[in-house]
């Protein structure tokens, strides 16, 4: 892979952005939840690293559903004792990103694009790659009076949520792949790829703006809701059904600093996601309940049912769909041959994962020297 990591201007474009969330910080909004049971401490509990605080960043995605539960059931709080856990909801990766460049927080859950972004931008100083949260959760939706078949999506109006980010790249890529031909930039071509945020988009759907999306959970149930068919669900593209679509980074500088916090985190995590697998309901009515405190509405059961069901939580970052990934936004023409060499840092994960009694898991060669 060439050693270049220099952006083209349409990769950077997403950078820069209006950030799309507010709050005192300026990038994302303090979760509303603040009761006891989930910032309950041990009496006896101490400090970690002596941090009054870590903070944490998430969406209000589904397929963020490690962070929404660990917040919900108080994993997090728990794992770091004393030292408070805060928690501040993006909805775009971008300006999580910013966030944790400028400090405002310390680790977050986010998406695959967002992160070799980051790390590529930044000539690889910014970020690394600590751990795993999600596979799968993806889907082409469509509008079944006007798409009936893939063949039939070749001159729709398709949406996904933003230029560059992780559908995005999906989808230009599956276009590509039929031998059709799409301005990256612009969106134009074959098909037309209208960036829409997930919040407006099945209001888009409803007005016949769009006649299709690739989206992530829940934004693809919430259009099945209102009439639109699953066409296509991006897992069955990939080998094992497998895909990163959610992992954990963490600034380099709280890492080299905060190792025994940052631990504590993937730790949570780790026990969050064993959790989650282990009482799929109780955990599926736990995101929905952060979510509601998040957002300030809960998913219906004829959304929340479906969308959870599609998403595999797991503690491996499925490092080579990364990789593949950002060959697929070269391929684009969104980003230039990126060096992912050192993206990844998982020894504090596989000695979490090992403690735990469970395998360690592999970083497909891009790892930390």
């Amino acid at each position: 892979m060439p050693a270049t990591s220099a952006l083209r201007r349409t990769f950077a474009v997403v950078t820069a952005l209006p950030l799309l969330t507010l709050a005192a910080c300026g990038y994302g909004s303090e979760s509303k939840d603040e009761k006891p049971a989930q910032q309950k401490v041990a009496a006896d509990a101490k400090k970690i690293d002596g941090l009054d605080s870590v903070r944490i960043g998430y969406f209000g995605n589904l397929t963020h559903g490690t962070a929404l539960v660990g917040v919900q059931k108080g994993f997090f709080q728990k794992a770091l004792g004393a030292t408070e856990a805060k928690y501040q909801v993006f909805n775009a990766g971008p300006s999580e990103i910013e966030a944790l460049n400028s400090g405002s927080i310390d680790i977050g859950w986010i998406g695959p694009s967002p992160s070799i972004n980051g790390y590529t931008k930044s000539k690889g100083t910014n970020l690394r790659i600590i751990g795993g949260s999600a596979s799968g959760g993806v889907k082409l939706v469509v509008n079944p009076d006007k798409i009936k078949s893939l063949k039939d999506v070749k001159g729709k109006r398709i949406a996904t949520p933003q230029l560059g980010n992780t559908q995005d790249v999906a989808l230009l890529n599956w276009v590509a792949e039929q031998g059709w031909k799409v301005d990256a930039e612009s969106g134009k071509g074959d098909v037309s790829v209208v960036r829409t945020d997930n919040k407006v988009t099945p209001d888009a759907y409803k007005s016949g703006s769009i006649d299709g999306a690739w989206v992530p959970e829940p934004t693809a149930s919430k259009l099945v809701a209102e009439g639109a068919k699953v066409l296509l669900d991006e897992a069955d593209l990939w080998p094992d059904k497998k895909f990163v679509i959610t992992n954990i980074i963490v600034s380099q500088k709280f890492l080299k600093e905060h190792p025994k916090a940052v631990e504590a985190v993937l730790k949570a995590s780790v026990d969050t996601n064993k959790w989650i697998n282990a009482n799929p309901d109780q955990a599926k009515a736990a995101a929905n309940t952060q979510l509601g405190i998040d957002s300030g509405k809960e998913l219906k059961p004829e959304v929340l049912d479906p969308a959870w069901k599609s998403i595999q939580f797991t503690d491996d970052p499925l490092a080579a769909t990364l990789n593949t990934e950002a060959q697929h936004a070269v391929k684009a023409g969104l980003l230039e041959d990126p060096l992912l060499d050192g993206i990844y840092d998982l020894k504090l994960l596989n000695q979490v994962l090992a403690a735990a009694g469970e395998s360690s898991v592999d970083d497909a060669g891009l790892g930390a020297k």
